[in-house]
């Protein structure tokens, strides 16, 4: 089967066995610059984000939970993954050309493609003949301001590696961002050592979110610190930084780890972001007022709009403003992605049924 350019077909092609076709749409703004991408501020350029898609269940439900029987809850199956959607929301934000490579299984492919394509994102899905799309259950407690807790398997997105890139992707783009998640499987290492040698010899800036502290804890401080060396903008929570410093204190820890890395711009939930360089805390950005409704996919959000805002000229500080503003956005809403035209606003429920 030959894929269409944009198109959605799945088959073989010529990198060998165990890979389906990666699409691309049609270039589209700056997909012809010549190949230093990072020339100039990166106005008009693209941004390709290289990172997980996986399918989000979102379970929302008033605790306790009842061990051994049921509660009641309101469950959503939803697409996501942290690189997906930093995609969709930088493309929400007026980042008119975003790129993203995934890898995905067959059973959904289309599905998330479709989802992306609709967010504005010119997706690369890369078909896995053995895994199946990763799978998220987010349960979410509406008792306690919309926190939730992720079980997690990543299925086809540890399996994104160095075969599934080429140098071409960076052909017009201004910015590249890895998700972290990448960190957590061989392949995926892998593949952010290659990408970020490539871009870094086009003078493309790369940005990092390391998307995860329980998974930190098992990689490791030294590992990651080393995994980032050569990353532009580092974007971790406050619990990431702290993890990574060893400091207590969101501030501290920004500053800390912006000796290591040229701009650090560190979420801190509801106390908003911190923008460091240089071993200080230049900027303290306030968070947007916002109601809770699922705080799943904030600081994904917060990272988008970020990254879109950079783009468009903005300075660190009005884009993490920016980003403060996206993720209130994002946590008023179920699931990880930006309303898309046609979205239903009943379909988010307000709350959780009472037990």
């Amino acid at each position: 089967m030959t894929p269409r350019p944009g198109g959605r077909d799945h088959g073989p092609d010529d990198r060998g066995p165990g890979h389906a076709p990666a699409r691309t749409a049609a270039p589209g703004p700056g997909a012809g610059a010549p190949a230093g991408g990072g020339a100039g501020d990166g106005r008009d350029r693209a941004l390709l984000v290289v990172g997980d898609v996986v399918t989000d269940v979102v379970a929302r439900y008033r605790g306790p939970l009842a061990p051994g029987t049921d509660t009641v809850s309101v469950v959503r199956t939803l697409p996501g993954g942290a690189g997906a959607n930093v995609a969709c929301w930088a493309a929400h934000h007026g980042c008119a050309d975003v790129r993203l490579l995934g890898r995905v299984g067959a059973e959904s492919a289309a599905w998330h493609e479709r989802e992306l394509t609709a967010c504005g994102v010119r997706p690369r899905l890369v078909v896995d003949p053995q895994a199946a799309t990763g799978t998220v259950i987010c349960l979410v407690d509406t008792d306690a301001a919309a926190e939730r807790t992720f079980l997690t398997d990543s299925g086809a997105a540890l399996r994104l590696g160095p075969a599934d890139w080429s140098d071409a992707l960076l052909d017009g783009v201004g910015r590249l961002h890895l998700s972290g998640y990448l960190l957590f499987s061989e392949s995926g290492r892998a593949l952010v050592r290659t990408a970020s040698a490539a871009a870094r010899a086009r003078g493309v800036p790369v940005s990092l979110d390391p998307a995860s502290a329980g998974f930190l804890v098992e990689l490791g401080r030294d590992r990651f610190l080393s995994l980032v060396e050569g990353v532009d903008v580092l974007l971790p929570s406050r619990d990431e930084a702290c993890l990574l410093t060893g400091r207590s204190d969101g501030e501290g820890a920004a500053a800390e780890l912006s000796r290591l890395v040229p701009l650090v711009v560190s979420k801190q939930g509801a106390d908003g972001a911190l923008v460091a360089r240089d071993g200080a805390v230049l900027a303290r950005v306030p968070a947007a007022a916002a109601v809770p409704l699922d705080t799943t996919g904030a600081g994904d959000a917060f990272t988008g709009a970020f990254l879109a805002s950079l783009l468009a000229g903005s300075g660190a500080e009005s884009a993490a403003a920016e980003g403060c503003r996206a993720g209130a956005r994002a946590v008023e809403r179920v699931g990880g992605r930006p309303p898309v035209p046609g979205d239903d606003p009943a379909a988010a429920p307000a709350t959780a049924p009472a037990r």
